[in-house]
């Protein structure tokens, strides 16, 4: 078991969650159920910023460059 004390109800929860489960011990199963969370995180901020190169992509970066006054060189 974690160092983290937890009740009796808790503990006997995750050791049903970890018995239906694959996982060996219930350090195993948080772990993995913290890998799950992380890798969903991570898929959200990735469909995020594909979305937002997607809005990006109709953009002529001619133009803007040089409606911001921002072009180092002569056009």
């Amino acid at each position: 078991m974690t160092s983290v004390s937890v009740s009796y109800e808790t503990r006997r929860h995750l050791n049903s969650l970890r018995s239906m489960t694959d996982h060996r011990s219930v350090d195993g199963l948080i772990m993995g159920l913290v890998k799950e969370h992380k890798m969903q995180k991570l898929q959200g901020v990735t469909d995020e910023l594909r979305a937002k190169i997607n809005e990006l992509s109709g953009i002529d970066s001619e133009v803007l460059i040089q409606r911001l006054s921002l072009c180092p060189f002569p056009v």
